[in-house]
């Protein structure tokens, strides 16, 4: 996803996945920062894939309020 407003300068990019783990849960990987850069990551492990991808669809619609739009979209 991405978010920019040229008004404020802002170009900022916000990446969610699903990996799973080795012991059979699953983790939500987060990368984020101002495009053309690595940015920052941050991982959190759930037991169960379940809770990961409830825990990434929360994400996924707290950007969206934020104003992040699919990177696709124009």
């Amino acid at each position: 996803m991405k978010r920019v407003d040229p008004t404020q300068n802002m170009r900022r990019f916000y990446a969610l996945t699903i990996q799973p783990t080795l012991f059979g849960g699953a983790s939500v990987i987060r990368n984020w920062g101002r495009i053309a850069t690595n940015g920052r990551s941050m991982m959190e492990t759930y037991d169960r894939r379940g809770d990961a991808a409830a825990a990434l669809l929360r994400l996924l619609r707290q950007k969206q309020r934020r104003g992040y739009r699919d990177a696709d979209a124009r």
